[in-house]
């Protein structure tokens, strides 16, 4: 759901960048900066990075264990769980492309601006498991901003992060059945009768 997530945003990002600035490749991908050993991602350059930094629980959405009715009984669900994602898009731009990393953060941040939430109206192709995409951008001090690409393991870039709410991990798996209690309403006799 999390790779759905972030492959949906990085599309309508390279939608939007594609006829802004009539480029034919993708300028937006979903990739590590580094790799594990430190050395640089390979197809990383020049190209504005989305990854994930962080996953939190959404204790504000928590719903309450579902359940259904069926018949005489009652499918009995699991709690829904969903999520926050801390999404960082940076501008792997070196060199000479520096503005260039400046122009592609900026169309960024306009594009979502513009298209803070994603549903299934605003694009139809979306998963159905997924509601809807909320994005807020979060804001840093420098020293959280340094504390974050030191964790990282590199040097600032111009980026930017993103909150991205409700995504929902609902197994829809049953984990019971109860029977339906019902309560009959007593008949009342009509007024005047003995």
């Amino acid at each position: 759901m999390i790779n759905l997530a972030i492959q949906l945003l990085a599309g309508q990002l390279n939608q939007h960048l594609k006829r802004t600035y009539a480029v034919n490749e993708d300028v937006a991908i979903v990739s590590n900066l580094l790799e594990m050993d430190g050395s640089v991602v390979p197809n990383t350059h020049n190209k504005l990075v989305i990854f994930l930094t962080n996953i939190e629980k959404d204790a504000v959405s928590a719903s309450l264990g579902g359940s259904q009715g069926f018949g005489e009984r009652a499918l009995q669900r699991n709690t829904a769980l969903h999520f926050n994602l801390y999404v960082m898009m940076t501008a792997n731009f070196t060199g000479n492309n520096y503005a260039e990393a400046l122009k592609f953060l900026s169309s960024t941040i306009s594009f979502f601006q513009r298209n803070p939430m994603f549903s299934h109206h605003t694009v139809p192709e979306m998963d159905k498991r997924i509601e809807k995409l909320v994005l807020d951008i979060e804001n840093l001090s420098v020293q959280d901003q340094s504390n974050l690409w030191s964790a990282l393991g590199g040097k600032y870039m111009p980026s930017i992060l993103y909150r991205v709410r409700m995504v929902t991990f609902d197994s829809e798996d049953i984990i019971g059945r109860q029977p339906v209690v019902t309560v009959s309403k007593p008949t009342v006799p009509p007024v005047g009768s003995n």
